[in-house]
């Protein structure tokens, strides 16, 4: 799962991004100051931080110029109410990869966010999985099924790509629950079936084959 890293002082801002990008299949780890957020940036777990500037210890952009100049490369994306042209250029020039001013739509954050996790030089074509008539963007977290646009929820997302990589394998519960959430020991569950009949609803029912007393199995071979 790809973590993003929250710097944001505002409980109800970090609260809401929290929830916001949890709900697109994204882990959220949230600090209120810049020391913790310079600590955390470093970390290689963290993909992407989102960094606010008006911090109570450290100013935001100090937080980007320390985290530049001993070599964090991880992409920033600033949100800020700082709204003037000097800002933005200033935040830029310190290595941000981006910068979003405060109020904004989440919509338009999700889209940065997605757009500044797609490694530089990557080719496109890596990351996409087409099976039949469904088209699947890894990165972006999309899918496209005989050219309509499909809204998954993160979990209906990870559920569908572990189908997907493993086209006309028979997957048993255990094995779904592993791949596609990273659980590893109940087996009572009924997380998979609930998630299944999720997935059928919004693909069709004939996408995912029921293999009584063993699992399921995603009918579709990869295409073109």
């Amino acid at each position: 799962m790809v973590s993003v890293l929250v710097v944001e002082d505002e409980e109800l801002i970090a609260s809401f991004l929290e929830k916001g990008l949890r709900a697109h299949g994204y882990d959220v780890v949230w600090v209120r100051n810049g020391r913790d957020g310079l600590k955390r940036a470093a970390g290689a777990e963290i993909s992407l931080v989102i960094l606010d500037l008006g911090l109570p210890d450290l100013d935001g952009l100090e937080v980007l110029r320390r985290l530049r100049k001993h070599g964090g490369s991880v992409p920033v994306l600033i949100l800020s109410a700082r709204a003037r042209v000097a800002d933005r250029v200033e935040g830029l020039n310190l290595g941000a990869d981006d910068y979003l001013v405060k109020p904004f739509a989440f919509e338009e954050l999700l889209a940065r966010v997605r757009a500044n996790l797609r490694p530089p030089g990557r080719d496109p074509a890596s990351t996409l999985i087409h099976a039949g008539g469904i088209h699947i963007d890894l990165l972006l977290r999309e899918v496209i099924i005989d050219g309509r646009p499909v809204s998954l929820s993160g979990r209906e997302f990870s559920l569908l790509k572990a189908f997907a990589t493993h086209p006309r394998q028979i997957l048993s519960r255990q094995e779904l629950l592993s791949m596609a959430w990273g659980m590893h020991f109940d087996t009572r569950t009924n997380l998979v079936d609930v998630y299944v009949r999720y997935l059928r609803r919004k693909l069709g029912g004939d996408i995912i084959e029921t293999v009584h007393r063993v699992g399921y199995r995603f009918r579709h071979e990869p295409g073109p």
